[in-house]
């Protein structure tokens, strides 16, 4: 009896998807097993909310705005990263907007994650842990978060019933008031709660203009929660709730007296500023830091105020008054109050101008009548545990906690991490308080590129922000710090000589102490450095910097050269330079487009290779560097057209690259593809299966082995992750796990001199290292 047509197709379908799971498995990379570590930096960026648990000795967590979260061991008082496993697909939960602890169970803890409020951005998620972080189920939220965002510092957002752990309140951005009844699980808005929504000013209408009034000038939402504990019973929650707005000019400061069903504005408050950070006392007095910003956009304007919640008085405890008329402008950060003793506080100021002694915290012990300055008064710092923060002074103090269980322990936030005492009451004694550096297993650091040279120290790094770092040893911070002379901010590429590597060349954007000081060199492996005699024009700077083999022929392509500001004329396309003289002096390279980015070769010292991979083009000097000739970058598969969705534009993607220990030997990492030419780019092949690449590099080969080892952070069949090929590209196996993907990750390398070390610059949780367990 013949089968029905239908029934011949379906077998067909079915037999096709057989063989096809069936070679999917087969072509899945194996995995080999790595041990994992950060390279030493310590801090790095913006540690904005601190937690400690109020009854629990030693339970403390930190959030940051795009590298995690952290709790901290009680034992080393190192931090500990909960957030590792945050897949790519993810990216934006690496953003924590705010931490939770549950007063009545010091296991539980949730985070409010989520980065940018943008339109193209995911929603947000809460992340709840009933093991203080070592596991997470999610909650997926219809609305979006800011934790990278203005006002980031403010807080918290997310707060627990103490009298009722089932019950969560969550102050959003732009999304009013949310409550949950079943420890997060689920989530609905607070009809009930005020309209906190800024009206777009009559004054800012072009999308320029709005688009820099909602970065700078706009409020951050609600900013806080804050629930009175002694306004119920354990079991059966608390009846008074407060919340404040991030508005100014208007009421910004709500209450609720029947456990969130009404809402009404606190009567008698300020609305002179925004409100960003509040705490409740344990007498029900409570304590308001103000600014005419979020933060930390600059404020010209504070206050502090505490509202005794008892009788409705409001008194002002300002310690040092603003002055904007005698350009004094600035404003409060944080507050928090010794649990013990409801009448001492410490507060936190923030962009205080130099007139004043900078930005300090101001201890009081009676209530805000009377204050004494901390570093005002003396106080000292310990930078050993992360040298490079010598250079720049605190700032950025939007979190400030005295530890529940030990009042002369706090801790307050920085841009770079943060600073501890254990002596805090000296200061009540008119002595010292002595502040070191706390952010141990902190990294939040964004490697902009990485370097291995061939000999000398294993690992130089170009970081956003703070320069870069020369490490001898991953075990411990650079002890010289970062990059100096000249000191950049943010330092986009690192090269050195490949057959002389003890020639090193960076390029960045200097501090304002180095002005005009774009690029700097080491001619003895990175132990000393200093600025190049000229530039090629006033303006260069950043952009990519490659060396010749034997290191005598440096070629910068710098982003771009800046208009006459004058005129407001824009900035104009940079070309290309070279020198052969350590930057005495500089000549334009001829037949190459501007703002390319240019590659020596690593053997022979004449070469050097540039790509248009969008324009289909490879750029080819034979002489030193000094003339291009263009010729067709012939790929399989046909051109690339498309620059939409193609990674993160600092990542490793879309570049050429030169093999070690072999002349012409080019590969093409192009985010949707893996290429390899064997001849200076005549011809390329392609690799089969590597998809959705952001990153790529070379390390040593394996034993046995003659071709460099080849690391990619990619795609490959459908598995994403970290990739070693110890075959040049032939198989791939994957040496990360589902507990180690960091979110986002724009650089690798490998070691040249350990076959299978290799390093990761991960996009908010600094650099990682990684060693095969055998």
């Amino acid at each position: 009896m013949a089968r029905p047509r239908h029934f011949m197709v379906m077998a067909a379908v079915i037999a096709a998807l057989v063989r096809f799971v069936a070679i999917a498995q087969l072509q899945t990379p194996p995995s080999a097993p790595y041990t994992w570590k950060s390279v030493q930096i310590v801090g790095g960026g913006f540690v904005d909310g601190i937690a400690f648990h109020p009854t629990a000795k030693g339970v403390c967590y930190c959030r940051t705005d795009m590298g995690g979260a952290y709790r901290r061991n009680e034992e080393t008082m190192a931090w500990e990263p909960m957030l590792d496993w945050i897949p790519y697909e993810d990216l934006n939960l690496m953003g924590v907007e705010s931490i939770a602890l549950d007063p009545s169970d010091p296991d539980i803890v949730y985070l409010a994650c989520g980065t940018y409020t943008l339109p193209w951005v995911p929603n947000g998620a809460i992340l709840r842990s009933s093991d203080r972080g070592r596991s997470f189920r999610r909650t997926n939220l219809p609305f979006k978060m800011g934790a990278n965002e203005n006002g980031r510092g403010n807080g918290e957002r997310l707060a627990v019933d103490p009298n009722d752990g089932n019950v969560l309140f969550l102050g959003t951005r732009h999304a009013g008031l949310w409550k949950s009844v079943d420890r997060a699980l689920t989530w609905s808005r607070v009809e009930t709660f005020p309209d906190v929504a800024e009206a777009l000013p009559a004054n800012v209408r072009s999308s320029d203009e709005i688009q820099r009034w909602q970065r700078l000038s706009m409020g951050s939402g609600i900013i806080f929660v804050l629930f009175d504990h002694q306004s119920g019973f354990p079991g059966r929650g608390s009846s008074t709730i407060y919340v404040g707005a991030s508005l100014m000019n208007r009421e910004n400061l709500f209450r609720s007296t029947d456990a969130g069903k009404t809402w009404h504005a606190l009567p008698g408050q300020p609305t002179r500023y925004r409100p960003t950070r509040a705490v409740l006392a344990a007498d029900g007095v409570m304590f308001i830091t103000y600014g005419t910003s979020p933060g930390p956009s600059r404020m010209t304007d504070g206050a502090v105020w505490k509202f005794n919640t008892m009788n409705g008085d409001w008194v002002e405890i300002t310690p040092d008054k603003p002055k904007p008329e005698q350009h004094k402008p600035f404003g409060y950060a944080a507050v928090s109050v010794d649990s013990h003793n409801p009448q001492t506080l410490i507060v936190s100021s923030f962009g205080r101008p130099n007139s004043a002694g900078k930005d300090d915290i101001f201890r009081s012990t009676d209530g805000g009548t009377s204050w004494k300055p901390i570093f005002g008064g003396g106080g000292t710092y310990d930078f050993s545990p992360a040298p490079y923060v010598a250079q720049t002074p605190i700032h950025w103090l939007f979190d400030i906690e005295i530890d529940p269980a030990d009042p002369n322990h706090a801790i307050f936030t920085t841009g770079y991490g943060g600073y501890e005492t254990f002596n805090l009451s000296d200061a009540d004694a008119g002595l010292p308080t002595r502040w070191s550096v706390m952010s141990k297993g902190i990294e939040e650091t964004v490697a902009l590129d990485l370097l291995s040279p061939p000999q000398g120290a294993h690992l130089i790094s170009a970081v956003g922000d703070y320069g870069g770092f020369v490490h001898w040893d991953l075990e411990r911070p650079a002890p010289e710090g970062n990059f100096s002379n000249p000191r950049f901010g943010n330092t986009t590429s690192v090269a050195c000589a490949e057959n002389n590597p003890d020639v090193i060349v960076r390029v960045g954007r200097a501090k304002n102490d180095n002005p005009g000081r774009n690029i700097g060199f080491s001619l003895d492996g990175g132990k000393t450095w200093k600025p190049t005699a000229a530039m090629p024009g006033t303006e260069s700077g950043l952009g990519s910097i490659a060396v010749s083999s034997d290191g005598a022929i440096w070629i910068w392509a710098p982003d771009s050269i800046q208009g006459d500001s004058r005129s407001g004329s824009p900035p104009k396309p940079a070309p290309v330079y070279l020198t052969g003289d350590h930057g005495t002096t500089w000549s334009q390279c001829q037949g190459i487009p501007n703002n390319i980015r240019v590659i020596a070769d690593r053997v022979s010292a004449r070469k050097f290779f540039a790509m248009d991979l969008f324009g289909g083009k490879l750029f080819v000097s034979s002489d030193g560097g000094a003339h291009f000739t263009g010729q067709p970058l012939t790929l399989p598969g046909g051109p690339v057209h498309t620059r939409e969705n193609r990674g993160d534009g600092r990542g490793g993607q879309d570049r050429i690259y030169a093999a070690p220990g072999r002349e012409g030997d080019l590969w093409v990492a192009a985010f949707d593809g893996l290429y390899h030419s064997v001849d200076a780019g005549g011809s390329f092949s392609r690799i089969d299966g590597v998809q959705e690449l952001h990153a790529f590099g070379f390390g040593k080969e394996a034993p046995g082995k003659s071709y460099a080892a080849l690391y990619a952070v990619c795609t490959i069949n459908g598995l994403h992750g970290i990739f070693r090929s110890d075959d040049a590209g032939q198989t791939w196996m994957r040496i990360n796990d589902d507990q180690h993907q960091w979110g986002l990750l724009l650089q690798i390398t490998g070691d040249p001199r350990l076959y299978g070390r290799v390093y990761v610059g991960t996009h908010g949780r600094g650099i990682v290292y990684g060693d095969p367990q055998n």
